[in-house]
Formats: structure tokens, sequence, C-alpha cells
């Protein structure tokens, strides 16, 4: 479930206008070859959380957006874009449906040679579809 997950979740991201816009990538890892701004699933993991006849996945991932530049505010600007289209994913996926979506923490940093990075960590909580 959690692979299909972070698919979903990356085409999720990749429809929405203002990420689209301001991205020159959004991949399952760090791209090579693309410039900042991109966006990457830095990490997820995931852990048994069902009920009683229901299979499920508790699923935490982490979210790194990369840019370039002096101005935090640009940098800002996407990382509010990705946290409003994250937190409206719909719970119904093919094959399981998203309980729960929570915000956990973020952690923003200044890199060398003139790149932030922001790192956002959320939790899902997926429960198979019968069938």
């Amino acid at each position: 479930m959690e692979s299909l997950f972070r698919r979903d979740l990356l085409a999720w991201l990749s429809g929405d206008p203002a990420l689209d816009a301001g991205l020159n990538a959004i991949a399952e890892e760090s791209p090579i070859a693309a410039p900042p701004p991109w966006l990457g699933i830095a990490a997820s993991a995931s852990a048994d959380w069902g009920a009683k006849g229901i299979a499920g996945r508790e699923v935490r991932l982490a979210l790194e957006l990369t840019c370039r530049g002096d101005d935090p505010e640009a940098a800002a600007v996407l990382s509010g874009a990705l946290e409003r289209r994250v937190a409206t994913l719909p719970a119904a996926q093919d094959g399981y449906r998203v309980v729960v979506t929570q915000f956990l923490r973020s952690r923003a940093e200044r890199r060398k040679d003139n790149m932030r990075a922001m790192l956002t960590e959320w939790r899902f909580l997926l429960f198979a579809e019968p069938g």
C-alpha cells in the first residue's frame, strides 16, 4: 500500500497548477537532472494500522522542497502551496482510502551555494478497500 500511496501522492501534487508552474520537477526521490526548485520524497515508512477485518497502514512521509536564491519568500510561497495541496489529497484512491492526513512538522535550512531546503513530514492512515 505504501508504494501505491507514494505514486498517488506524487500524481496529486503534480496536478496542482501552482506547484507545476513553480517547480522544475516533482519526483519520487531527488531528481538528478532537474535544477532547483524541485520537490521529492525524502523518505517514507509504513507500519500496520488496521482494524478488525480491515487491512491498513500508517505511512509517514517526508517531502523535501529544494530552492535556490536569497529570497526566502519565494520558497515560502512554494512551501505553502505544497502544504495546502497535501492537505486536500482526496480520501478515495484506487484500492485504498486515506482516513487521516496529518501534518507533523517542518524544518527549513540554508545550504551552501545559495540553496534552501524545506522538509515537511506527514502522517497518513490508510484502509485497504475490500475486494
